[in-house]
């Protein structure tokens, strides 16, 4: 597996001081002010809990519906092979369920119950968000068993 680089532009067009990051940074607070541009070299990252992958992000504050105060990062696992998870209406994986493979921009047009209590992660990294079309809060859910909402 090659490096794994993502850069923090204080200013705008990739202007300004910048600072390079090829692992996880808990605190980026003394290295820059602002973030008001990234560019991934490589890898896939999380940072507040949203993916990154590849490419350029010149205005991250309406790409993210944030500020321009970024505080840590996190370098997303690379998995090779299948993706699937399963969702149960109740704890202690209980009740209705459904498994999904795949990205789902609305999981409630498909799974009719309104409530999520616990979730299996058989394969893969998912990304979960509180509203339909990858908007909201977001759950990154590693492989396991979640039995309970608090988890």
């Amino acid at each position: 597996m090659g490096r794994r680089v993502i850069i923090f532009f204080e200013d705008r067009n990739f202007q300004g001081r910048s600072y390079e990051c090829s692992s996880e940074c808990p605190d980026l607070s003394s290295f820059f002010r602002r973030c008001k541009f990234i560019r991934v070299e490589s890898g896939n990252w999380i940072l507040y809990e949203h993916p990154i992958h590849r490419g350029e992000y010149p205005d991250i504050q309406q790409w993210m519906g944030y500020n321009d105060s970024i505080s840590s990062c996190h370098l997303s696992p690379q998995h090779q092979g299948s993706f699937r998870i399963r969702i149960y209406e109740r704890k202690d994986f209980r009740g209705q369920k459904m498994e999904f493979t795949e990205d789902c921009p609305h999981i409630y047009e498909r799974f009719l119950n309104h409530d999520i209590h616990s979730i299996h992660v058989q394969d893969g990294y998912w990304m979960f968000y509180e509203e339909p079309n990858y908007r909201g809060h977001q759950y990154y859910l590693r492989p396991g068993e979640y039995r309970r909402y608090t988890e």
